[in-house]
């Protein structure tokens, strides 16, 4: 994830052009006028294990064997847990003209439905922590525990809940590759940098895992691991998706998580989101850290070698994971 914060022109300018075996898990009942809505309950623990076990295989770096290997880690949990996966291999030139060998891993469940929603995150890490403090780091791999790992953890752990208990629509999770590649701070290279982040993003957007496909909408998390995490509305989802975030926001404040979901106005963050937004056309929200007390409004370990397992939250990863288990299990044909 990215520093990417935009004046009001230059956001409407850019906005117009062109990341186990169980038993079956506990169910809360709640009662709506047409019929009992059946929500699993979300384990914090499980996703908190899902994250360690992404962290495990090192920086997540494209190019590495650590990504290889996580890779066939997670593409492993999604064929456990998912109806099919799709596997979408592609090359990207990095902003020091590096090509990247991208992977985005997609796992769906109903594949037959007509009525779909997606939910996504980035499973790369970042190859410099280039926010370290220590600037001895910068051109440093982070572990990505909660800039990554985290929002994949939650993925997978819902993965888990939905083979146990399938939801009623079409539900895909896509984990992006190449995301967090973006023109650090310390490179002369600084032009045209926004198109250097999302690479994975910005591939899947002009072609997607299946032709023509398309969502009701999109949940995309980032960095929702951190203890005491909050979530504001982001801008880019406030300009192209309101009515997702209200409906988010809503459940959020209604499933007891108001300390988390917070009904403040964010930053305008370029994410994955932005380039779904703007070149796939599906309306898609990001769930982002947001920190008022950091001179980068993220995650105060954002970018650094501290990003790692002993930094992340349970307690985060549970308010996240339900709210979004809500979000899916609420929607009918």
């Amino acid at each position: 994830m990215k520093n990417f914060y935009f004046i009001l022109v230059g956001l409407l300018m850019i906005a117009f052009s062109s990341c186990e075996n169980a038993k079956k898990a506990p169910k809360k009942e709640v009662i709506s006028e047409q019929k009992t809505i059946k929500i699993p309950d979300f384990n914090g623990d499980s996703a908190y294990a899902f994250v360690a076990a992404q962290t495990r295989f090192g920086p997540r770096v494209p190019n590495t064997t650590a990504h290889e290997k996580c890779a066939e880690y997670l593409i492993g949990k999604l064929n456990e847990y998912t109806d099919t996966v799709y596997i979408q291999e592609f090359q990207a030139r990095a902003f020091d003209a590096t090509l990247l060998n991208g992977k985005n891993i997609i796992g769906s469940f109903n594949p037959e439905s007509k009525k779909r929603i997606f939910l996504a995150a980035h499973w790369d890490s970042r190859p410099f922590a280039d926010q370290d403090p220590d600037e001895k780091n910068h051109r440093k791999p982070i572990d990505g525990a909660n800039d990554g790992a985290s929002g994949v953890g939650v993925l997978i752990e819902l993965a888990r809940l939905m083979h146990l208990e399938k939801p009623e629509i079409g539900v895909d999770i896509i984990l992006f590759d190449l995301e967090d590649y973006g023109t650090p701070e310390f490179s002369s290279r600084q032009a045209n940098s926004a198109e250097t982040w999302a690479l994975g993003s910005q591939y899947w957007s002009l072609n997607p895992h299946l032709f023509n496909y398309t969502a009701q909408y999109g949940l995309l998390l980032d960095m929702v691991g951190a203890k005491g995490a909050v979530f504001k509305r982001e801008d880019f989802s406030m300009l192209y998706a309101p009515q997702v975030v209200k409906k988010v926001w809503k459940i959020a404040i209604n499933a007891g998580y108001g300390d988390y979901f917070l009904l403040e106005n964010g930053s305008s963050v370029l994410d994955d989101h932005y380039f779904i937004n703007r070149d796939a056309h599906i309306p898609t929200i990001d769930i982002i850290h947001h920190d008022s007390e950091t001179s980068s409004g993220f995650y105060k370990h954002w970018h650094t070698l501290e990003d790692n397992l002993d930094n992340i939250d349970k307690a985060s990863l549970k308010a996240v994971g339900q709210v979004v288990t809500e979000v899916v299990y609420r929607e009918k044909n």
